[in-house]
């Protein structure tokens, strides 16, 4: 089944601005994503997906493939639909979804999410990293509970599972979950995605992949044995992944 990875770039990010365009290691950002989602090989083709024409210059400079979306999607999937709808990649089946600002990603989470379609057991993935208490109460770690099949059963901002009685702590340990930005989707079921209006949980949390779920499609949730490091999102978040970036390119991937 051959596997196209998808990368949305949005210009228009308010805590980084012009996070895309940024640089991280001198290259801008978002070809660092798609650098890293190429080296990795996981799936067989990757492209860019914005609707900013000075990105896809850039990106297209660096040689990246880029598919030029509307500017009226209302989440990065929306986008990623639009991109993997052009009839030069009609014949991918399935499609990863990898966020424009985790250029950190392993090949494990990429691997992990298809792998969760391709087998037929989910008609969507994603991936999930063991956390600690700490992140309970950080609104921009995104927590997400499974059932005992590997199935999302909520995503949240929110501290979930919450522990109400103390004595239980140990139960807690091994339950907190932490999101991380890739989703994988059979084509249908991105298409299903993209066509269900949005949801009032999707709104309130907003956190895309609440729309799915509130419609009773089933979502897996594969979980890698590596640390949550997150999107970059803010300068703090850019200064810490230049520091991190020499070694990150020298080390074990």
């Amino acid at each position: 089944m051959k596997t196209l990875a998808v990368i949305p770039a949005r210009l228009g990010a308010v805590r980084l601005p012009r996070k895309p365009l940024r640089l991280l290691g001198g290259v801008p950002l978002v070809v660092r994503v798609w650098e890293r989602v190429c080296d990795v090989a996981v799936a067989d083709h990757c492209a860019i997906a914005t609707d900013s024409p000075e990105v896809a210059e850039v990106a297209r400079k660096h040689g990246a493939d880029v598919v030029l979306t509307s500017d009226q999607h209302p989440s990065g999937t929306d986008r990623v639909a639009e991109a993997a709808s052009a009839p030069q990649y009609a014949d991918f089946e399935i499609i990863l979804n990898v966020q424009g600002d985790e250029p950190f990603v392993s090949a494990a989470a990429l691997r992990d999410a298809a792998a969760l379609v391709t087998t037929a057991r989910f008609e969507l993935g994603t991936v999930a990293a063991k956390g600690g208490p700490a992140a309970l109460g950080l609104p921009d770690v995104v927590k997400v509970v499974a059932d005992d099949e590997g199935r999302a059963m909520y995503f949240s901002r929110a501290g979930i599972p919450f522990l109400r009685d103390r004595s239980d702590a140990v139960l807690l340990d091994d339950r907190i979950w932490h999101h991380l930005g890739v989703y994988a989707y059979t084509r249908g079921a991105l298409m299903k995605w993209v066509a269900l209006p949005p949801h009032p949980l999707e709104q309130i949390e907003r956190l895309e992949q609440l729309r799915p779920l509130a419609a009773g499609m089933a979502m897996g949730v594969a979980l890698v044995d590596e640390p949550r490091r997150g999107g970059i999102d803010t300068e703090d978040d850019l200064a810490q992944a230049n520091s991190d970036w020499t070694t990150f390119i020298t080390g074990p991937r």
